[in-house]
């Protein structure tokens, strides 16, 4: 059932309501009050309202229907790797890329018992970050739709057997007890996120500066495709931060790749790069051009 738990619905309402009477300075994020997503939306834009969403893809409907101004997406972690199914949902929210957000990510095992705890919920992220925490004290993970959700869940449980692996925010929030904090298996574990809203930063504007583009490509399934896409930027000497793989469809012969350069179009070399881009692949698409946040390599 896609709806908070009731120690989170008070608050839930409280900020829909305000974001309403204000959308395009409200920034929607998936999660309950107290998640890693409401903490870098008020991180990243301290006078914006927050507007708590079931999910990522809710958070993103909310920009397109105009219910917020944009939102706040996590898409990789330092320690877990990429946010799942965000490679799908981005390119088909039709939302744009406009900046970018790094969080150092903290959790902390809470409940409403003292333990031995049968389970701990929590976003399958947070469990992924915390698997040898959880491994050492015979703990099942179990994965709920958000992290603050989870601690939501189980203050409503009222069962002192369970543990919920949350933000030490939302202890507070939601009545718990830190039973344990940092429980985080690295602690440099970073998540990154994306701004997303409806029209584009003109890339123009971003020249000159040090600034991010993000896009998709399709390769042409034929010998040394890959190759002949990547030798695009490093024969006209733009650097790519990043490069994933996921398939497109059921055929396993459409493959797509999900990429960050450092420049943005109006720079000639990147220009030239993605032009050749276009030639050597089947589909190029512009996800977001965006000030960078944090300096690579």
């Amino acid at each position: 059932m896609r709806q908070f738990a009731k120690p989170a619905l008070e608050m839930v309402d409280s900020m829909r309501s305000a974001a309403a009477g204000d959308p395009m300075r409200a920034i929607a994020f998936g999660g309950a009050p107290g998640s890693n997503s409401h903490q870098a939306a008020m991180q990243f834009a301290p006078e914006a309202l927050p507007l708590p969403c079931f999910s990522f893809e809710d958070a993103l409907e909310a920009v397109d229907s105009g219910r917020a101004g944009c939102a706040m997406i996590p898409i990789e972690n330092s320690q877990h790797g990429r946010v799942a199914d965000i490679h799908f949902l981005l390119p088909e929210s039709g939302l744009n890329i406009v900046a970018e957000h790094f969080m150092r990510i903290t959790h902390a095992l809470m409940a409403l018992g003292e333990g031995p705890f049968e389970a701990a919920y929590s976003h399958p992220q947070a469990l992924g970050q915390s698997r040898q925490f959880l491994a050492e004290r015979e703990i099942v993970g179990l994965s709920h739709a958000d992290t603050a959700g989870a601690a939501a869940f189980v203050a409503e449980s009222g069962n002192p057997f369970i543990a919920a692996l949350a933000p030490p925010l939302a202890a507070d929030l939601y009545g718990l007890k830190i039973i344990e904090d940092e429980v985080e298996d690295a602690h440099d574990n970073t998540t990154r996120f994306v701004v997303l809203a409806k029209e584009p930063l003109d890339a123009a504007t971003l020249v000159g500066t040090s600034a991010m583009t993000t896009f998709i490509f399709e390769v042409k399934n034929i010998p040394a495709a890959l190759y002949k896409a990547l030798g695009c930027f490093a024969t006209n000497g733009v650097n790519m931060t990043k490069l994933e793989s996921y398939q497109k469809g059921a055929s396993f012969a459409a493959t797509q790749f999900f990429a960050d350069i450092e420049g943005v179009p109006g720079n000639p070399r990147v220009d030239t790069a993605l032009e050749e881009l276009a030639f050597q692949t089947n589909q190029v698409r512009l996800l977001g051009s965006y000030p960078q946040a944090r300096k690579r390599g």
